[in-house]
């Protein structure tokens, strides 16, 4: 049964990258868009960048961690505020392990100088083939109760000025 779900979870993923384009509307298909983000991050070959807000879901945080186990280079972005010393966030978690990567950062200052933004993105990269964005934080309840979105895409154009952004960002946070 385990070896039949593992199948079906593959051939979905397969199926969107040549669908090219899939949104999930949650919380109606909150399980189609986990298990599907799930299994993107256990088909994942050489690295997985990630920015996001808040990210508290084990279940996901344990896929990332088997990914870098097999050698996919994780890079996480956390927005600070949001994760610095939150004990839910799986930051601590990921980070002391190999291959995984994390950092914080934090939103540009407000123009009097009192506060910082937010780095409020929720953005996954593989493989350089799969951009997944959309209004989900990577929580429990964005994929069980809220009303959320998930959007996966393999556009070359949106990828590649996606990682751009990634790049930026990465070159400025501060290491966990």
């Amino acid at each position: 049964m385990i070896f039949l779900k593992k199948k079906c979870l593959l051939l979905l993923a397969c199926i969107t990258l040549y669908a090219n384009e899939i949104l999930y509307f949650m919380p109606q298909e909150n399980k189609q868009a986990l298990n599907h983000l799930i299994s993107l991050i256990h088909g994942a070959k050489e690295n997985i960048n990630i920015s996001i807000y808040s990210f508290t879901n084990r279940e996901i945080a344990k896929a990332l961690r088997k990914s870098a186990s097999r050698g996919v280079s994780v890079n996480i972005i956390y927005d600070k505020s949001s994760n610095y010393k939150n004990p839910s966030s799986t930051i601590g978690f990921l980070s002391k392990y190999k291959n995984i990567h994390t950092c914080l950062l934090e939103g540009q200052p407000s123009p009097n100088k009192k506060y910082n933004g937010l780095m409020h993105q929720k953005m996954a990269i593989i493989d350089r083939t799969v951009l997944i964005i959309g209004s989900a934080n990577w929580s429990k309840s964005a994929f069980a109760q809220n009303y959320e979105t998930l959007f996966m895409t393999s556009n070359p154009q949106s990828i590649r000025k996606a990682l751009k952004n990634f790049s930026q960002m990465f070159s400025s946070c501060t290491p966990y």
